[in-house]
C-alpha cells in the first residue's frame, strides 16, 4: 500500500510512525525540531489520515506498508521510531527487517500485551470506534456538534481533541472521517495484540542503538517488563519521560526530541 507520508530537513533518514488515532500531524513540531540533524518522514498509517483505507490491519501487513515506502524512496537504511502502535510497528519491522536499521526509538509500549489490561484497553478502544462510527455526520454544521455527539461516550477531552483530528470539512462544506473507525474496530485484536511471548525465544537484536521511552505516568510499559524487553533487545536504554503520560510527545516534545537525537550517539 502507497502511504501518504510528510518530509522534512536534512541527513540521514528517519522514519516516525503515529499512533492508534493518530496521523503525521501529531509529529511535525518535532520533526522540524529535527530537520538539522535528520531528513524525517512521516507517514499516515494505513486507514488513517491521507492515506488508503483497508480492511486488513495487522502489523505484518504495516511493516510491509514501510518497507514499500522505504524502497520507493531508495532508502536502504534507515533510523525508526515509532508511538504506541507505531512502536509495535517499528517493533516487528525491527525484528523482520533488522539489517535495514541504523537506531530504533518505541515510545511508549511494550514489544508484549499486558494481560492485567488487556480486556479494559480493548473495551475502552472498542468504545471509542464505536462512538465515532455511530456519529451521524448528516446534516452537521460544525465540529462542536460532533464533540457534543461523542462526549456521552468518550468522556476524556483530550481523547476528543485526538479523535476530533480525524474529521475533516469536504468541499460542500459537509463533514466525514480521515480515519477508517469500522476497519480499525474489525481489526482491533490485532491492534492491541503484542509480539507472542515466550521473550527469550527471539533471536537477540543488537548492533545498532535502542532506546525505549516510558511516560512517567503511563502504564503502558510496566517497569516489571524491561527485563522482557532486554530478552530481545539486550542493549535497549529505557528512560522515563517526566512530567508525561501516554502521549509523552505532547506532554513532554523536549525530552522526546532529545531521545531522538540520541539515535544518533
Amino acid at each position: 500500500m502507497r502511504l501518504f507520508f510528510r518530509k522534512y530537513g536534512e541527513g540521514p533518514p528517519l522514519f516516525i510512525l503515529h499512533g492508534l488515532y493518530g496521523s503525521s500531524d501529531n509529529w511535525v513540531t518535532i520533526a522540524r525540531k529535527i530537520s538539522r540533524h535528520f531528513t524525517v518522514y512521516l507517514p499516515d498509517a494505513r486507514n488513517h489520515g491521507q492515506s488508503p483505507h483497508s480492511d486488513l490491519h495487522d502489523y505484518e501487513s504495516m511493516a510491509d506498508d514501510l518497507l514499500e515506502l522505504a524502497s520507493s524512496l531508495g532508502i536502504k537504511r534507515f533510523f525508526l521510531a515509532g508511538h504506541s502502535m507505531g512502536g509495535k510497528c517499528a517493533m516487528h519491522f525491527a525484528i523482520k527487517n533488522y539489517e535495514m536499521l541504523n537506531g530504533l526509538l518505541v515510545a511508549d509500549i511494550s514489544p508484549f500485551t499486558d494481560e492485567n489490561h488487556a480486556g479494559k484497553t480493548f473495551e475502552q478502544h472498542s468504545k471509542i470506534l464505536s462512538a465515532v462510527i455511530d456519529v451521524n455526520l448528516i446534516g452537521v454544521k460544525s465540529r462542536k456538534e460532533v464533540e457534543t455527539s461523542l462526549s456521552g461516550d468518550i468522556q476524556s477531552e483530550k481523547v476528543r481533541g485526538l479523535i476530533l483530528k480525524n474529521l475533516q470539512r469536504n468541499t460542500d462544506g459537509s463533514f466525514s472521517w480521515k480515519i477508517n473507525a469500522s476497519g480499525l474496530l474489525k481489526n482491533l485484536y490485532h491492534i492491541l495484540e503484542g509480539i507472542p511471548l515466550p521473550a527469550n525465544s527471539y533471536q537477540e537484536i543488537t548492533g545498532f542503538p535502542v532506546i525505549f521511552l516510558k511516560g512517567e505516568n503511563s502504564e503502558y510499559i510496566s517497569v516489571s517488563g524491561f527485563n522482557k524487553i532486554r530478552k530481545i533487545f539486550p542493549a535497549a536504554e529505557i528512560l522515563i519521560i517526566k512530567d508525561a503520560g501516554h502521549w509523552l510527545h505532547a506532554d513532554n516534545p523536549d525530552a522526546v526530541t532529545e531521545g531522538l537525537l540520541n539515535l544518533l550517539g
